[in-house]
């Protein structure tokens, strides 16, 4: 491969809106969309614990599969698994329904999804924001990838209550994803920036530009923030404070 004809290309390993953004600023000629679907821990500096079986999911952010898209994940594929996909948006937002509602909650309670999944207020948390973050995806028109699981959940469209489906759906979620410290976890831990502006963030920012409610959202963005700044610290009653919060229950946003 010539690093000559893609030495132009940047592929951000980053959740949430950051291909989008550099892609708005830079032209989407130069970037690839990409994002990791492992869960790794560091244990120590230089050893890291995977902690499922997941693998690198590039692609361009205009659809389709490329030429460059090919060559980048053969080349990365010498070191990790690397999967392209057609449908690099809808990919993007199905992790991110998992980074809102898993792996910022975690951060703020200093628990994996399967230990704040166990209290009633997890559970009521994680639905809120889930589907607020996919009313959002949904009313700007995106196509989800299917991931580890389905990205709508069983009884969506029809707006029921949860059932044994829906339990379902939530215990696939754990299986894959609940016991992977939260990444955002330990970004506070070491007093480092976190990217929240470009998780629930930025599902705040294109909510408020659809006219569409996204209470839990921004109340999970303004106390990562307090964190950020050490105003709080992550503890377990963060759950029960949010869970606390009333929101207006709208059609296609059950909060």
């Amino acid at each position: 491969m010539s690093l000559r004809r893609l030495r132009w290309v940047i592929l951000p390993i980053q959740n949430g809106g950051v291909a989008r953004a550099l892609a708005d600023r830079l032209g989407e000629d130069k970037i690839l969309g990409g994002f990791s679907n492992l869960g790794a821990t560091m244990v120590e500096p230089g050893v890291y614990e995977q902690k499922n079986a997941g693998h690198l999911l590039i692609g361009e952010l205009a659809g389709g599969v490329s030429e460059r898209t090919e060559r980048v994940a053969r080349v990365l594929s010498r070191a990790v698994e690397v999967k392209i996909s057609s449908n690099m948006i809808g990919a993007i937002w199905s992790k991110l329904l998992i980074n809102c509602s898993v792996t910022t909650l975690g951060a703020l309670c200093s628990q994996t999804m399967r230990q704040y999944m166990e209290t009633e207020a997890g559970k009521k948390v994680f639905r809120r924001t889930y589907e607020e973050t996919l009313s959002v995806a949904l009313s700007i028109g995106t196509r989800l990838e299917r991931l580890t699981v389905d990205p709508i959940p069983p009884g969506w469209s029809n707006n029921s209550g949860a059932g044994e489906d829906y339990e379902s759906w939530v215990k696939a979620v754990i299986d894959f994803y609940g016991d992977v410290k939260p990444s955002m976890l330990q970004d506070l831990e070491r007093g480092r920036k976190t990217e929240i502006d470009f998780i629930n963030g930025y599902v705040v920012a294109l909510g408020h530009a659809s006219g569409m409610l996204v209470h839990m959202n921004a109340a999970i963005t303004n106390l990562v923030h307090q964190i950020e700044r050490g105003v709080l610290q992550p503890t377990r009653e963060r759950m029960n404070e949010l869970a606390d919060q009333t929101c207006e229950r709208t059609r296609g946003n059950r909060i």
